[in-house]
């Protein structure tokens, strides 16, 4: 089967200017990464802050150019450096930010917000880009009052449900989600999360996932790629990356993880209840 993604070597350089004090350095972000993710399938990446997650997550919506390597969606070679891309081929992959409130016009109305995407890249009559966005809203557990708020109107789990039915409205083959539900309280967390593996199964939706959470992961993967300082030093199945890591970086990773030992508080609980 064609990878929906399939990443080769992938690098992102920045420069950095010199000035009278400091001499001009280059920072390579990401170094080389390689990976591919199968349609339906989830890829998680992994690692603390600064490591190249999100870097790499911007190369591979083609917001940020690459320096040098490969990227192929659905086996078709994307020309990164081409400016403009094809609307085609922009459309097939897109991204959910993890600021939801950063996300969202303010000045625009949640319809607006919708139908853009459907007016800058078709010709759609209005009547249908609205009722395709009626329709996408109440994909995402939302309600067709909601079409004609703003976005300070809405909580912040009801905001990010707002920036994943944008991100759908292209009916794209892969969708980027660059820590989607790291700025949400926890059991709002679950509700988003619960609504993306639906998603998921109903679209055949591919997902890149990018977290420093590795019980999200551990929840939602099929596979997981670890990254230390812009390169990939760990890349599996997520049974084979978490039930046997190989990198010293992945092991000291893992362990520093908080657990939580459920037998320990029932045990703890039960204790107190008969002092």
């Amino acid at each position: 089967m064609t990878p929906v993604l399939e990443a080769r070597n992938l690098k992102r350089d920045y420069h950095i200017p010199g000035s009278l004090l400091k001499k001009a350095k280059t920072v390579h972000a990401v170094k080389g990464v390689s990976f591919k993710v199968e349609q339906g399938k989830t890829l998680s990446i992994v690692g603390e802050s600064g490591c190249g997650k999100s870097t790499l997550a911007r190369m591979v919506t083609m917001i940020d150019p690459v320096t040098s390597g490969e990227m192929l969606i659905d086996g078709q070679k994307v020309d990164i450096v081409a400016e403009p891309l094809s609307s085609d081929m922009r459309s097939k992959v897109q991204i959910v930010f993890q600021n939801p409130y950063g996300s969202l016009n303010p000045r625009k109305k949640i319809g607006d917000i919708l139908t853009e995407p459907l007016i800058i890249n078709t010709k759609i009559p209005a009547a249908e880009r609205r009722d395709r966005a009626m329709a996408m809203l109440k994909k995402v557990g939302l309600e067709e009052k909601h079409y004609s708020r703003y976005p300070h109107m809405f909580s912040g789990g009801q905001r990010q449900r707002v920036a994943i039915a944008r991100a759908l409205m292209l009916n794209p083959r892969l969708l980027v989600l660059d820590e989607p539900v790291s700025a949400l309280d926890l059991s709002v967390q679950a509700q988003v999360l619960n609504l993306l593996a639906d998603l998921q199964e109903e679209f055949h939706l591919t997902y890149v996932f990018i977290s420093h959470d590795l019980s999200v992961v551990r929840h939602i993967s099929d596979d997981v790629m670890v990254m230390y300082f812009g390169e990939a030093v760990e890349y599996g199945s997520r049974d084979q990356v978490f039930g046997d890591p190989q990198h010293s970086y992945t092991k000291t990773l893992f362990a520093a993880t908080p657990r939580v030992d459920v037998e320990a508080i029932k045990a703890r609980l039960e204790r107190r209840k008969r002092a």
